[in-house]
């Protein structure tokens, strides 16, 4: 360990591994502090990665250049895409993944960086001078200098965790928590808050009939998360397993609800609103009389399974009873209980995008600590924070994404202009512009931008000029190429469409919804020659063509809608500004306002209980 760094990043979590491999492949000096070096990128909850809309955050996290789609590729025990059946805008790709290799390849890959060295200790408080942090003191009492300090203290920050009316201190099951750093930062004038997650008993699926639950296996065909890997090497995937709740489970748990510290008042912090506790759901869903269950593998070489969907906070004893009246558990051995856990967060309102601290310069927060769940969410704050960091100690232009170019530009958004009142998850709804923010085309978004900063590599950039220039052509074929009648009615028949009666561009028939563009390759000889001079990555091309060209006219409109919301955007407003002057706006405006302190026009439109009246106000004000 040196000295002097570049930048600190206090927690190996998801956040604080994207934010040390950014900075430190950028060229910066890094050292990472943690409490466990055997834990770094540790699955606390659910050992998968992905999801709706998570999918998408993971591919644009690997498009930027980050570590999170190769590990998951490389951990990977099932693949599937959900929502296939709708829209392109909605796929999102999801894997399960084996916890004690995704934990070690992370590893592996950090050490594996250049720049970046590890601590293994506590941080119990920042140093700061003239409102700038200048480094950081340990648990072992030395203190060490940086010009950055990044914290992703997760679930740590005063972390308590609670199953029935056991209370244990502790950021994770068998794992201390930190006190006196957020006191510190509540000291310095942070806005301070207590969240609360949770998650479900850990079971031996030696002793569970699976033969009496429902079989999800994944996908034959496997989409890489990284575009780095054309394919993924896996051996054939662990399937997971569907399970029900019963009236009479439900009846087991209301029995611990007396001593929940759910409700004798214990817990007052809220918790994630799409991953309630299972106590949580019979309360809120009174009238249900079952909920679905999924037992998910936990690695290759475990007997462990993840019972997703029965986090809880229950006296261990009551949460065994239950869980052995569920069909497929009646002899269920558990090898740990669920427990809820409450931690410290802080208002993200007091962030730039850059993920800066408004209060303390060159201090950025990540992950949970801002208020969010999820480590796609959390790798994705990481990952923006190592690169501003990077940028901010050589005096380079902050690097922000805007919500029509990535998920992490919209979370981000979210985070600053929003704030949080209870966990933030990201979902496909909160984007504006999803049909531009696909899974697919994340490479083609952000690995140009990323690459002019350093990061994204050039062999990045190799593979995506091949699947443009292949792709250009397909749909340059689609858009000259002329079919008649005769060439294609039978063919239009059979696939249920109407037939047509002139002579029309093939573009014309590829956005019919009943026509594939891969079923047109019998059809047309052309097409077939065309398609066999793409070597490598040919699925690949072919579906990113294909979604172009169908859904070219929403494409096309989402970015005339971004464009007009981009020229807001150019519309900077001065840090001098002082709302409260500005009587002409509410009072609820000027306070949210001063409050937020956005950094242009389109931010403060998104602000709640800014109006448009008050926009034209702001618009005046600077002359426009």
């Amino acid at each position: 360990m040196n000295k002097d760094y570049d930048v600190i990043v206090v927690g190996a979590g998801h956040a604080g591994c994207e934010a040390a491999a950014s900075a430190a492949n950028l060229g910066s000096r890094v050292l990472l502090i943690t409490m466990d070096m055997n834990k770094i990128a540790q699955m606390s909850c659910n050992p998968a990665m992905g999801g709706i809309a998570k999918g998408q955050i993971v591919r644009e996290i690997d498009a930027l250049g980050g570590y999170s789609g190769l590990v998951t590729d490389r951990s990977m025990l099932q693949f599937r895409m959900l929502n296939k059946s709708k829209g392109p805008a909605m796929w999102s790709p999801r894997a399960q993944c084996d916890r004690t290799i995704f934990s070690l390849n992370w590893r592996e890959r950090l050490e594996k960086t250049p720049n970046l060295d590890f601590w293994q200790d506590t941080v119990k408080e920042i140093i700061v001078e003239n409102d700038k942090v200048i480094g950081v003191k340990t648990k072992l009492g030395i203190i060490i200098k940086s010009k950055t300090v990044i914290l992703t203290n997760g679930t740590f920050l005063n972390g308590l965790m609670h199953i029935g009316k056991v209370q244990i201190k502790g950021g994770r099951a068998s794992e201390p928590g930190v006190s006196g750093l957020s006191q510190q930062l509540f000291g310095l004038g942070f806005t301070t808050g207590r969240m609360k997650t949770g998650t479900p008993p850990r079971l031996d699926g030696r002793s569970i009939d699976f033969e009496k639950l429902q079989e999800q296996k994944g996908d034959e065909d496997v989409v890489p998360f990284s575009y780095l890997n054309e394919s993924v090497d896996m051996k054939k995937g662990l399937s997971c397993y569907i399970a029900h709740t019963s009236q009479e489970v439900h009846d087991i748990l209301k029995t611990g609800f007396d001593d929940s510290p759910m409700f004798d008042g214990t817990i007052k912090s809220v918790g994630p609103r799409y991953c309630p506790s299972i106590e949580s759901k019979l309360i809120t869903f009174a009238d249900k009389t079952q909920h679905q269950l999924f037992a998910e593998p936990e690695g290759w070489d475990t007997v462990e399974y993840y019972l997703n969907g029965f986090s809880s906070s229950l006296a261990w004893e009551v949460q065994l009873e239950a869980l052995r009246k569920i069909v497929g558990f009646e002899k269920v051995i558990a090898f740990r209980p669920g427990y809820a856990i409450e931690y410290d967060y802080f208002d993200p309102m007091q962030l730039y995008h850059s993920m800066e601290t408004k209060l303390v310069k060159n201090l950025y927060f990540a992950g949970q600590i801002n208020g969010t769940t999820g480590y796609e969410e959390a790798g994705a704050q990481g990952i923006i924070a190592g690169i501003n960091a990077h940028l901010k100690i050589n005096e380079k232009e902050e690097f922000v994404l805007n919500r029509d170019q990535a998920y992490i530009g919209v979370l981000i958004d979210d985070l600053v202009t929003k704030g949080v009142d209870e966990p933030y998850r990201m979902f496909t709804s909160r984007a504006e512009y999803r049909i531009l923010l696909r899974q697919d085309n994340a490479d083609e978004r952000l690995s140009a931008l990323s690459n002019n900063l350093g990061l994204a590599g050039d062999d990045r950039m190799k593979i995506l000029d091949y699947k443009t220039g292949k792709k250009g052509k397909l749909v340059e074929y689609f858009a000259k190429r002329s079919v008649k009648p005769q060439e294609i009615n039978d063919s239009l028949s059979t696939w249920g469409t109407s037939p047509i009666k002139q002579t029309i561009k093939l573009k014309d028939i590829i956005a019919r919804p009943q026509v594939k563009l891969r079923s047109l390759v019998p059809v047309l000889e052309d097409l077939e020659i065309l398609l066999s001079d793409i070597e490598i990555r040919e699925s690949e091309i072919v579906e990113a063509a294909e979604i172009e060209m169908k859904y070219h006219g929403y494409i096309e409109r989402e970015k005339a809608m971004a464009e007009k919301i981009t020229r807001l955007e150019e519309l900077k407003i001065p840090e001098w500004i002082n709302y409260h002057e500005l009587k002409s706006l509410t009072y609820e405006a000027r306070e949210k306002l001063s409050k937020v302190k956005p950094s242009n026009i389109a931010q403060a439109s998104r602000i709640p209980g800014v109006s448009p009246a008050d926009v034209n106000v702001l618009l005046i004000k600077l002359g426009r």
